[in-house]
């Protein structure tokens, strides 16, 4: 690990994102002495002692000495939290990430102003999805203040970033992050039909990841398109002009569109 990235983190939620986090960086052999999760249940932190982290049930006592603190929590619950710390934050030192949906650089900025009037820390928010814990999320960075310099790299580590402006964030939530339910699911339907086709679940199951993983690898490469890929494995006459012509007619694109256009 570059020494670089060398820097204390706090993550305070131990729910999915932030233990996805903190599973991630230690799939990154990050040093688990430089991690402190914090959650005000003991439940979801016994999972995680073993990973070598540090863990505690005070926000507070959390954020002491970190470099970045990433609040990863219910949108529900951020004003408390933010409440709660602000005045424990050293906005000249200390940089901070929110991971969470629906709340807009302005309202966590207003929820951050100290009473003395204390100018604001770099600050952003992060969206990645759960895929962290494999260190193959795609994560978006909206740079609220000032640039996110400790941020950035660090979820780098969990998969590929992209920083965009904020008005984008609905969407990209929608693609990515809501994505990987969406993903999910089109995975479950295509188990339920090699399962008809008469493979067992299990088969089925390892046959279509595979096949999704084969499928991304070769949009990664340079000057990929889907639409080059298709062509490539669809001959005329032939089953897989078939499917695809079956899918689009049962309305699969227009169902797609309409459940990403649904959840931003």
């Amino acid at each position: 690990m570059d020494c670089d990235l060398c820097k204390h983190i706090s993550i305070i939620g131990a729910g999915t994102m932030g233990s996805a986090i903190v599973s991630g960086l230690i799939e990154s052999n990050y040093n688990p002495s430089l991690i402190t999760i914090a959650n005000p249940h003991q439940d979801n932190l016994k999972q995680l002692i073993p990973l070598g982290v540090n863990v505690t049930t005070d926000n507070v006592d959390a954020i002491k000495g970190a470099d970045l603190i990433i609040i990863a929590v219910k949108p529900c619950i951020l004003p408390l939290v933010l409440s709660q710390l602000k005045n424990n934050i050293d906005y000249h030192k200390q940089e901070i990430t929110i991971v969470v949906a629906g709340v807009s650089g302005n309202d966590i900025s207003s929820m951050l102003v100290k009473d003395d009037k204390v100018a604001l820390p770099i600050l952003s928010i992060a969206m990645p999805n759960t895929a962290m814990r494999v260190r193959k999320s795609m994560t978006f960075i909206v740079q609220v203040n000032g640039q996110a310099y400790t941020a950035i790299p660090v979820f780098e580590m969990l998969g590929k970033t992209m920083i965009i402006e904020e008005r984008l964030l609905p969407a990209a939530t929608a693609l990515a992050s809501c994505g990987i339910a969406y993903a999910m699911r089109y995975v479950r339907a295509a188990c339920a039909g090699g399962v008809e086709l008469g493979f067992k679940a299990s088969q089925a199951q390892e046959i279509v990841a595979e096949t999704i993983d084969g499928a991304a690898y070769l949009l990664s490469l340079p000057g990929a398109h889907p639409e080059s890929e298709i062509d490539k494995v669809t001959t005329p006459g032939g089953l897989t002009i078939k499917g695809l012509n079956a899918m689009e007619a049962a309305g699969f694109t227009n169902a797609v569109i309409a459940g990403l256009k649904a959840g931003r």
